[in-house]
């Protein structure tokens, strides 16, 4: 089965161990995490870890949303973060899903997040000494690993303001897109993630201490930032691709004037030449060697004439 665990003394020295052997283990903390998306880890959490069904059901449930809720003296947490492997745009956070009581975490992904080699690194430097310490590690580097990608969105949309310009129509739209619908797809899950590490950081458990909560309320905070940021950039996509809808309109208005122009102008001259160059009899001056120079002058005049009377009228610019 694809995962790791460790285990953490009183100092905070940390090792790994056999996942078979892990639960078995007496120390300050021991982490289970499973990484993967068959029956290996039902079966795991429900005949070596003893969970209830109702646990095991939820730590590995295809769909999550992120969610905090207590049962005894255990906390069962899901929350989302950024990924590396290829995720779809209308979901793009991985989850990840923990079961902790004290002494004891559990978690379970089926993507693997960028946040868990932060937490793992922290870890290693010895930072992480109980349970509370690992779930606030997790919030704090979800979180922070986010935050980026939400400022990112943020300037490559004022970019797409500073820039608005018929000749860039279908690239800006593009980018407008891309970004409102993944700033969409990202408040989806942060919204309710704050709910989530805000109703953690109150819960009356004894493995969470005063300094885990000030953590994880700030990283709750810092969650709300971010979506409230991401409501931000989502209507300011929305009033930017209106924008582009507007120029657009007017840039294919501008190239349908011109076309009626041009079709104007040449509509009179369509008629002469048409009418001289009928094949019948008793076409005026169609014998005399000057007709068809005179002919080509009155074109020109003509279509001279109508120029001048739309540029007048400014129906075209002069």
């Amino acid at each position: 089965m694809t995962g790791f665990a460790f285990q953490v003394d009183a100092s905070g020295k940390a090792k790994r161990c056999d996942i078979k052997d892990a639960l078995a283990i007496e120390a300050a903390l021991v982490w289970v995490h499973l990484a993967t998306n068959n029956d290996h880890a039902q079966a795991w959490l429900a005949n070596t870890a003893k969970l209830d069904d109702y646990l095991v059901d939820a730590l590995t449930a295809t769909e999550t949303r992120p969610r905090c809720e207590q049962f005894g003296e255990g906390a069962l947490l899901n929350l989302r973060g950024r990924s590396d492997d290829q995720l779809i745009s209308s979901d793009p956070l991985a989850s990840i899903r923990i079961w902790a009581v004290a002494g004891r975490v559990i978690s379970v992904t089926r993507k693997k997040l960028v946040a868990i080699d932060t937490v793992e690194q922290l870890l290693a430097d010895g930072q992480v000494l109980d349970p509370g310490d690992l779930i606030t590690e997790f919030a704090t580097a979800i979180t922070a690993d986010l935050d980026p990608d939400v400022a990112e969105l943020g300037d490559d949309l004022d970019e797409c303001e500073t820039q608005l310009d018929t000749s860039k129509v279908f690239e800006l739209r593009r980018t407008v897109t891309r970004v409102r619908a993944q700033s969409i797809g990202y408040r989806r899950f942060l919204a309710p993630q704050r709910t989530a590490l805000e109703k953690l950081a109150t819960l009356p458990v004894g493995w969470l201490d005063d300094d885990d909560r000030l953590h994880l309320s700030a990283a709750a905070d810092r969650a709300a930032r971010m979506a409230e940021e991401l409501e931000s950039i989502r209507e300011r996509a929305a009033l930017t691709h209106e924008a582009l809808t507007d120029l657009r309109a007017e840039q294919i208005d501008q190239r349908g004037l011109v076309i009626s122009i041009a079709a104007l102008i040449f509509l009179p001259l369509t008629f002469l030449t048409g009418l001289y160059g009928m094949n019948v009899k008793g076409l005026p001056y169609a014998d005399e060697p000057w007709a068809f120079d005179a002919i080509c002058a009155v074109c020109a005049i003509i279509g001279a004439g109508v120029t001048i009377y739309f540029i007048r009228r400014h129906w075209l610019r002069s």
